[in-house]
């Protein structure tokens, strides 16, 4: 994993002395530190300071107070789900491929990469928390059985927001398994971002109680899946996580397959080597992000990919946005934005009593 401390400055190539005193010499110092490269230097201090000299952790507070927000758990989230939707358009590419099949694909890949990657890295590849890996793979196996269920019997805007529950179920079991703490207004700002995701794909009524509930259920497997992740936090590495996933669904989606098998011809071979490969990029950061940081904090920017999905449809599909979609968009980033700075002030706040009683 990228380190989190910061290295010693050395004088990078765009602080060659201490600002304030490079500013005033002309040369740009810290603060002129670009946007995108502050976000990524969050992620990776090492990054920052061969460029400027000084970690991005020790630069002023003011000079970019929304990233600033942003924890490293954050951005791992935020990445997860931006691959995630990169991931969807390229199985939106693949629609005459079966679901079943897509996944099985793209669970082969992650498998491969996941075990090549651990042995090159030298980390025993099947861990030592077996009970934990093994109900990590099979809940996310089941999440993802029930909701192929649901999505070919109801219609595909109401079992996208069903499955959009599982932030909300994350948290709930969050407080059960792992013991964490989700205070009142964070269910609020939960809420607000869900109302988003209800205003963009609006709700049908004349749906199927019974794959209704089904897409409940799978809703829950999903948020039981990134509990146990967080469960597992850092006694495993990354990879070994996501290793059994593949693991368990295999057999699961191959028994599907062998009823619905259709044969890829030409590039279909190349979307679903991508698809694997992004899925495997998701599930790392995703599960970098569980491991980095409280539940409560970065469940519901799982809601920023539903955002994600509407910018690359309009950019790739050309699809269009009522005035609604906009408003749900707002809903959704009012909801997580509001969340981040909650959180964050609370572990000052935090952090603050606990220095003043020690």
């Amino acid at each position: 994993m990228p380190g989190t401390q910061c290295p010693e400055s050395t004088g990078g190539r765009l602080a060659q002395r201490p600002f304030p005193e490079a500013a005033q010499a002309g040369q740009a110092g810290p603060e002129e530190l670009p946007a995108l490269l502050f976000f990524f230097g969050k992620i990776n201090p090492h990054l920052c300071t061969l460029l400027t000299g000084t970690c991005v952790n020790r630069l002023p507070e003011y000079r970019y107070p929304l990233l600033r927000m942003l924890s490293k758990g954050v951005i791992y989230m935020l990445l997860s789900t931006l691959f995630f939707s990169l991931m969807n358009v390229c199985v939106k590419s693949l629609a005459h491929i079966p679901a079943a099949e897509v996944i099985l694909f793209r669970s082969l890949v992650s498998l491969v990469m996941s075990y090549v990657m651990l042995r090159r890295a030298g980390v025993p590849v099947l861990g030592s928390n077996h009970k934990w890996l093994v109900a990590r793979g099979a809940a996310g196996a089941i999440a993802l059985l029930l909701f192929f269920n649901t999505l070919q019997n109801i219609p595909l805007a109401t079992a996208a927001t069903v499955q959009y529950l599982s932030p909300i179920f994350t948290a709930i079991l969050g407080i059960f398994v792992v013991k964490e703490r989700v205070r009142p207004w964070q269910w609020v700002f939960f809420l607000v971002s869900f109302a988003g995701i209800l205003v963009i794909n609006g709700v049908e009524v004349n749906v199927d109680g019974f794959y209704l509930w089904l897409g409940v259920f799978s809703s829950i497997f999903s948020g039981l899946a990134y509990v146990i992740i967080r469960k597992i936090n850092t006694q495993e590495h990354p990879l070994v996580i996501m290793f059994y996933f593949p693991l368990v669904s295999i057999p699961v989606v191959g028994v599907y397959c062998l009823f619905s098998w259709v044969n890829p011809v030409g590039w279909d071979w190349a979307l679903l080597l991508l698809v694997g490969v992004l899925t495997q990029l998701g599930q790392y950061y995703m599960t970098m992000s569980y491991q980095a940081e409280e539940i409560s904090k970065v469940a519901n920017l799982n809601y920023i990919g539903m955002i994600y999905a509407l910018v690359l449809g309009y950019v790739l599909f050309d699809e269009q946005f009522s005035l609604l979609t906009y408003w749900g968009m707002a809903l959704v980033l009012l909801g997580v934005i509001l969340n981040i700075r909650y959180k964050s002030r609370q572990a000052k706040l935090d952090s603050a009593a606990a220095a003043s009683e020690s």
